[in-house]
């Protein structure tokens, strides 16, 4: 494809080649090494206000396995969105629970308070943990789920794209106590090619999740819980100290490349043809563009009319999780809005030199695929 959909560009070698040498002279490669550390220090000062701590994992799926593992609390269910990836109804099962469906919002794609409450009323105690997602990347309201640890109902937080997106002048999820879990996969924004980071107000959770992470062991080195390997490695951690020094301007600059599709929406006619942008909240560090198409045009028609222009586009998240035969059998409600989003959802591309001509070109071939007279 000419313009593919993403283009991950991380940090050279040039940019942490010092590192690479402490890793030599130090000669510790993992186990929570001094760059790990480093990065932990760093990423809570610089992204979280200084507020509580944060766990490195090797990568985001680990996280939310043990995020939930740390949490829940007797039951059955974990409450979740099926308009997320596998990867969240995938650690519910790894960890003993069944995923158990809710349906989103129709403008901000998150999980519909109303149909989540109506599943608290139903499930009661049988419910195990609320797993919720903050879709693409925006700031989702908090305040709910704080209200629900309150009343002794675990939530975790499945945050993967939102590392580096604000609200009200604060990274997202400061002084949240449950923990959230961001992806520091090479796609995402805050890309290090595999690793996850696990944040929460409460320090006691965090070091739960980092001692789940290695084994399940305590300060003998007994394993005492069902842990795993999941710990970063060095490498993996001079990479992502790298990645802080430049990230402020890479989230503008994916700022601005996302302002410039909804202008070329705006002078294309596309938006007042019903193409519509997800209802974003706080300053969202943007993975890539998630649209969904006019009534009447589905996702598939779009796509093939980009791929005829040498555009690849994709369609996160179609089919939704309840769809796909892993989680088939799974108990949902009425999904009414993240079916009609699974027709009509297309991610757009979005690369940090993309520049505006392709996405230019990008708006322009959705023009034709939506009035191609």
């Amino acid at each position: 494809m000419e313009i593919p959909f993403l283009r991950p560009r991380l940090v050279e070698l040039a940019d942490y080649a010092s590192l690479l040498e402490q890793i030599d002279s130090s000669r510790l490669y993992s186990n929570f090494g001094p760059l790990n550390t480093l990065f932990e220090q760093r990423v809570v000062a610089e992204h979280f206000d200084g507020v509580g701590a944060a766990a490195t994992v090797c990568n985001a799926t680990l996280g939310l396995m043990l995020a939930i593992e740390a949490v829940k609390r007797p039951g059955r269910y974990a409450v979740m969105p099926s308009f997320t990836f596998a990867a969240t109804p995938l650690a519910a099962q790894w960890c003993g629970l069944q995923p158990y469906f809710v349906d989103v919002e129709a403008s901000n794609w998150c999980v519909d308070p109303i149909r989540l409450n109506e599943a608290l009323a139903h499930l009661g105690d049988a419910i195990a943990v609320v797993v919720t997602y903050a879709t693409f990347g925006t700031a989702l309201d908090l305040a709910p789920y704080a209200a629900l640890i309150d009343r002794g109902v675990p939530v975790v937080v499945d945050a993967a794209p939102a590392l580096g997106t604000r609200w009200a002048e604060q990274g997202f999820g400061v002084g949240f106590k449950g923990p959230i879990v961001y992806s520091l996969h090479a796609t995402k924004t805050f890309g290090i090619g595999e690793g996850g980071l696990v944040y929460s107000a409460d320090g006691a959770i965090v070091r739960k999740v980092k001692a789940l992470s290695n084994f399940g062991f305590d300060a003998s080195r007994a394993s005492t819980a069902l842990g795993l390997n999941a710990k970063l490695s060095e490498y993996g951690a001079a990479v992502a100290l790298a990645t802080l020094e430049s990230y402020s301007d890479k989230v503008v600059l994916r700022r601005s490349l996302y302002e410039e599709y909804a202008a070329n929406f705006d002078q294309l006619g596309l938006s007042a043809a019903g193409w519509q942008f997800q209802a974003l909240r706080g300053e969202v560090a943007h993975q890539f563009v998630p649209a969904i198409t006019p009534s009447g045009l589905t996702s598939t028609k779009a796509i093939t009319d980009l791929a005829v222009s040498s555009i690849e586009a994709r369609t996160y998240f179609s089919p939704a999780c309840h769809a796909q035969p892993q989680f088939a059998a799974a108990p949902r409600a009425s999904l009414s809005v993240t079916d009609d989003l699974a027709v009509r959802i297309v991610s757009l591309p979005l690369w940090d030199d993309i520049g505006v001509q392709r996405i230019r070109r990008v708006c322009e071939a959705l023009a034709w695929s939506t009035d191609p007279t």
